[in-house]
């Protein structure tokens, strides 16, 4: 189909997980991509080999700095397409959650994708798409310690109501995609306990986990022309966890 052919993207945490899937969907449909990572070097070049290009970006979104110093190499008016999908996971819970990983989470989750969107917004071309990865842990309560990034989240979706008003004179379109439980390297050691992966696939309907690719398929939809009416919008992809 080629949908994207002539389009420039960039995809932040795009060296495992959902974000190397969504590399791999948007290159698949012709748009060259800049796979941005952190610190695995090597994952990320398995990821731009297997895409066919050399467009990496290093940077750490926590880091002001370095986020600038990632823009300053993209030239003006040259990007289509922003996925902000780098975030980091984990519990938080009352009581023994330390300082450092607070700020942490909050510094990647939330201002990452503040820093991150605000640095892209010059080279950003008028009708383009950001699509943001929340997630459904934003929508729903948890007992067992995840209140920050479920908080993070739920910011993430806040900011996508509001980027798509404030960015509509440009005809930029901002949505969300919010994924349920999907397997990836991220939450592998989550679901290696056997009775916490028996009991999300018990709540699923369809009685199984989700994968990166399913994400990255509902991802490219609103990147491409059939999403052009679609703004505001935080998409659950969950197969029916949250309803």
């Amino acid at each position: 189909m080629a949908s994207l052919t002539g389009k420039t993207a960039l995809v932040t945490g795009a060296s495992r997980g959902i974000g190397r899937a969504i590399a791999l969907r948007l290159a698949s449909e012709g748009a060259s991509v800049t796979i941005h990572y952190r610190r695995d070097e090597e994952a990320a070049h398995s990821v731009a080999t297997e895409i066919g290009t050399t467009q990496l970006a290093k940077a750490d979104l926590s880091s002001a700095d370095e986020v600038r110093t990632m823009f300053s190499w993209f030239p003006g008016n040259s990007l289509d397409i922003l996925i902000n999908n780098a975030g980091v996971w984990g519990q938080t819970p009352l009581g023994s959650t330390s300082e450092e990983t607070l700020d942490a989470m909050v510094d990647v989750n939330l201002k990452g994708i503040f820093r991150v969107t605000q640095h892209a917004l010059p080279k950003l071309k008028d009708g383009a798409s950001i699509v943001n990865i929340s997630s459904t842990a934003a929508r729903v309560g948890n007992k067992s310690g995840r209140s920050l990034y479920g908080a993070t989240k739920a910011a993430v979706d806040a900011l996508t109501r509001s980027w798509a008003l404030e960015l509509a004179p440009r005809k930029i379109r901002v949505n969300a995609v919010a994924p349920g439980y999907v397997e990836t390297d991220m939450t592998s050691e989550f679901f290696s306990n056997r009775k916490i992966r028996e009991d999300a696939v018990e709540r699923s309907p369809f009685g199984r986990l989700g994968n990166a690719d399913e994400i990255a398929d509902v991802v490219l939809f609103l990147c491409s022309p059939a999403a052009g009416w679609i703004t505001g919008q935080a998409i659950n992809v969950s197969g029916g966890f949250v309803v």
